[in-house]
């Protein structure tokens, strides 16, 4: 298909941004804030790189206004950050801890007054401590109904406010992570349990955007999914079949249930088969299927490649490339199903994640054809070792990272996929979850270190600039010189 080049995106695309809670706001003990999962885990020898946490973060807690001023400036039309449940409900249910809501307030609040659409994630991984230790989190059923409390506290208290809601961030990421991987709470590598709370995850999304439209909303929801479209590494069947077993258990084993209700029947064959099963009631089935989402958050970094894996001798799990020393990713995989191998087409970051906007274009049409449902892209980066030279960050590689990205985006756009806007990750620097501040995604510099005692003096990168540049032009800045 060809692409107009130069023409503008949809007068009301959402040029944005984004954050998390625990990974900028900092204040973690103040104003009534209770403890989350994440403020125990950090506590664990090597769980994160030099022993870093959100304990103080870029401080946005406290220097919010000055951070909204600059998305004033750079001209953001959405920011997207996390509410912090803790915040809200120190124990995870219970009363209100005002203090903590009127924080959220008067940021909501600021941004409207700077014709700043406010997105609103309403998890993004910072499960209150106290639930974990009552009944294990999502392993247990119960964390449904203090989920929507919780949620409903929310939709009420921002009514008429906030437009655009998120109810969970990469549900296949924490859940993994935290049950296959041990990387995140609650540090745990056991496949059945992986599988149980997961589903335990899905009933929580779905009894939230389910009470988000009984309530009558004004507005949308829905999920935000960290999507890797699968490549098979060339056309020999055996790769191809490993593909499409990647996009099934990677993939459709979320973005399926979200959107229709339904488990992919290959995955439930293969967890029945092997003792994996998680307890699947006519009623779980009835609110997954009653709780259709009125748009697909979609995060996008890479595209992966897959090729067969032999069930004997096979490539088994593999540790990520958490160091920065790019090359040091290993083949990783599930015997019998699937191995992730490198693709030799594209470039790489220090971390190993592949760099490829055309994957962005191949995840969109996919999506769309799939499942036509409106698409939010509510994360879209570059991590990177960043250097302060003369007081400046000259950033080129993330603005050709961004651009050639947006491009992508633009020309789905052209090819009739409705993108409802582009949430950059992130606008300032954060704290990263595994690799501490020396990986780097903001448009904006923050001063600050694994040491944690940074001045967290803010300084435009050469990127903020040129994002400022194509906010204003409605995106045909992106084609100025092509």
């Amino acid at each position: 298909m060809t692409t107009r080049t130069g023409t503008p995106f949809p007068a009301d695309f959402l040029w944005g941004s984004a954050s998390a809670a625990y990974q900028v706001e900092g204040a973690y003990q103040e104003d009534g804030k209770g403890v989350s999962v994440w403020d125990k885990f950090v506590e664990i020898p090597g769980k994160t790189f030099k022993g870093t946490n959100g304990e103080t973060a870029v401080d946005h807690y406290h220097r919010y206004k000055e951070d909204v001023q600059l998305m004033k400036k750079m001209g953001l039309k959405a920011y997207r950050f996390s509410i912090a449940w803790t915040r809200i409900l120190p124990l995870g249910k219970g009363a209100v801890n005002e203090a903590g809501l009127k924080f959220y307030q008067d940021l909501v609040d600021e941004l409207i007054a700077n014709d700043i659409e406010p997105v609103v994630t309403i998890y993004h991984w910072d499960l209150p401590q106290a639930l974990q230790d009552e009944y294990q989190g999502f392993e247990s059923r119960q964390l449904v109904a203090d989920f929507v409390n919780y949620a409903t506290i929310l939709f009420e208290a921002f009514r008429g406010k906030v437009k655009y809601w998120v109810s969970l961030n990469e549900q296949n990421v924490f859940t993994s992570m935290g049950y296959m991987l041990a990387t995140h709470p609650p540090g745990v590598v056991d496949a059945k349990r992986f599988y149980h709370a997961n589903h335990i995850a899905n009933l929580c999304n779905a009894a939230i955007i389910q009470k988000f439209h009984q309530l009558g909303m004004p507005g949308k929801i829905g999920p935000s999914f960290a999507y890797t479209p699968a490549y098979s590494l060339d056309a020999n069947p055996l790769n191809e079949v490993a593909q499409v077993n990647a996009e099934d258990f990677l993939s459709h084993l979320w973005l399926d249930v979200y959107a229709w209700g339904e488990y992919p029947r290959p995955v439930l064959k293969y967890l029945q088969e092997h003792d994996l099963m998680f307890e699947f009631t006519p009623e779980d089935r009835q609110l997954l299927k009653a709780a259709r989402p009125d748009f697909m958050g979609i995060n996008y970094y890479q595209t992966a490649s897959f090729a067969f894996n032999p069930l004997e001798n096979g490539v088994g799990q593999a540790e990520m490339n958490t160091t920065g020393k790019k090359g040091t990713a290993k083949e990783s995989g599930v015997p019998g199903l699937y191995k992730k191998v490198a693709n030799p087409f594209v470039e790489r970051t220090n971390w190993d994640w592949e760099i490829d906007p055309t994957g962005l274009l191949v995840g969109l049409r996919r999506l769309e054809s799939r499942y036509r449902l409106p698409i939010l892209i509510t994360e879209n980066g570059l991590g990177e070792y960043d250097k302060v030279e003369d007081g400046a960050i000259h950033d080129s590689y993330r603005i050709d990272y961004l651009s050639k990205h947006a491009m992508a985006i633009h020309e789905a756009l052209e090819q009739g996929v409705e993108v409802l806007g582009y949430c950059t990750w992130s606008f300032t620097d954060l704290l990263s979850w595994l690799n501490g501040y020396q990986k780097r995604y903001g448009f904006v510099y923050v001063d600050q270190d694994e040491k944690q005692d940074g001045s967290l003096t803010r300084t435009p990168k050469d990127s903020f600039y040129w994002y400022q540049k194509v906010i204003a032009t409605n995106g045909t800045a992106l084609y100025a010189d092509k």
